[in-house]
């Protein structure tokens, strides 16, 4: 399979809803997290980088960022099924409400390896935003507290996703043609 990517790959999810959507979940955290004393939001990189900066600009209670890089995928554009660590977080998170802020759900893979990562760490509580989620793909039965679009089983780039480190800087999402 090769990708063939436009200069422009045709829009899937347009800047002014993805923009809207990421408000409304801005304004659902902030009103779940009111009473908490703050909130860590853990990014997967890399593709989350715009989503989680978009994201925490908008939430309205305490918060700080961390990070953790996370390896799922070959050297084609298809999960490899493994997962492994990359990089692991700069904070400890015991006792501490955290919200796994990823860009896509795929197979659900990563998720689930996050998941039974971070659990063991005894966080207050662990929950999920995701921008992204291909239904028809998913694998691992993981559960997703905050999702922003359900989109088809397509390659995607925008927004931080990217293609053989292309277009991740789109303000959209965009679908890349395969043949």
């Amino acid at each position: 399979m090769s990708e063939k990517i436009p200069a422009e790959p045709p829009v899937l999810i347009p800047e002014n809803e993805i923009r809207r959507r990421v408000g409304e979940l801005a304004r659902q955290v902030s009103s779940d997290y009111a009473a908490a004393k703050e909130l860590h939001l853990i990014g997967v990189l890399r593709g989350c980088f715009i989503f989680l900066a978009d994201l925490s600009r908008l939430l309205t209670v305490p918060r700080q960022i961390d990070f953790m890089a996370i390896a799922a995928y070959g050297k084609n554009s298809a999960p490899s099924g493994a997962v492994r660590l990359i990089m692991d977080l700069r904070t400890n998170i015991a006792g501490k409400h955290v919200l796994i802020v990823e860009d896509i759900v795929d197979t659900g893979n990563t998720l689930e390896y996050l998941m039974s990562t971070l659990l063991p760490r005894k966080p207050a509580t662990l929950k999920t935003c995701v921008l992204l989620r291909k239904r028809a793909r998913l694998e691992k039965d993981v559960k997703i507290d905050y999702l922003g679009f359900d989109i088809p089983d397509r390659w995607v780039v925008g927004y931080g996703l990217d293609c053989a480190d292309g277009h991740r800087a789109l303000p959209y999402i965009g679908v890349v043609k395969t043949d």
